[in-house]
């Protein structure tokens, strides 16, 4: 089979799978590694990070860091200052992605994008996740009610301004009633340090 007809091929078994595949699923598919990477140098598939391609001709991604982490930390969950970030709360603009992990994984290795991991259990790793298909990918992104309570629970971390200000945002756009804020406060926590101010937005 001459290499254009190689590369064709390749395309349509792209283009069966939304478009993005693990190298590894593409070789199982058929796809010869030569393939893979002659398309990438020709411009005709882009590696979104080590071990995945997509097709040169998709809509460029709208999310390219989230993806990248949802790919590269697969069981983890966008939170804190992402996740605002993501929902459109406050105003902190997301210089490394944040991702909670069970407290027992092992430290994801990864070099794109910059990532800044946080360890959770319990309840606290499980409560008010949300899967979100960004750009045909799976993400797993906290709830605004979740990411509130997160940032008073790390708010020595991330500052206790964000935290309030998360908190104001998420009332006055409705995006979480009390009772889902109390009820994530508890699950982290955090639910007498939350209180009076919730009180004091009534």
């Amino acid at each position: 089979m001459a290499n254009g007809e190689k590369k064709q091929q390749a395309k349509s078994i792209f283009q069966k799978h939304g478009g993005m595949l693990r190298t590894r699923d593409a070789i199982r598919l058929g796809i010869h590694p030569r393939t893979l990477y002659a398309m990438r140098d020709a411009g005709e598939l882009q590696q979104v990070r080590r071990g995945y391609f997509r097709l040169a001709d998709l809509p460029e991604l709208g999310n390219p860091d989230l993806v990248a982490a949802a790919l590269a930390v697969p069981k983890g969950v966008i939170c804190l200052i992402s996740a605002l970030s993501y929902h459109g709360i406050g105003t902190q603009i997301p210089r490394v992605v944040d991702v909670a992990v069970h407290k027992d994984t092992k430290r994801p290795r990864v070099d794109y994008p910059p990532i800044r991991i946080f360890w959770f259990t319990g309840k606290a790793l499980t409560a008010g996740v949300q899967t979100h298909a960004l750009d045909g990918v799976p993400v797993r992104i906290y709830s605004p009610a979740k990411t509130v309570a997160d940032c008073f629970k790390f708010r020595n971390r991330i500052g206790l301004d964000v935290a309030l200000e998360a908190l104001r945002e998420v009332r006055r756009s409705r995006l979480a009633t009390v009772d889902e804020l109390f009820q994530m406060a508890k699950v982290c926590r955090v639910a007498n340090i939350m209180r009076p101010y919730l009180e004091a937005m009534s």
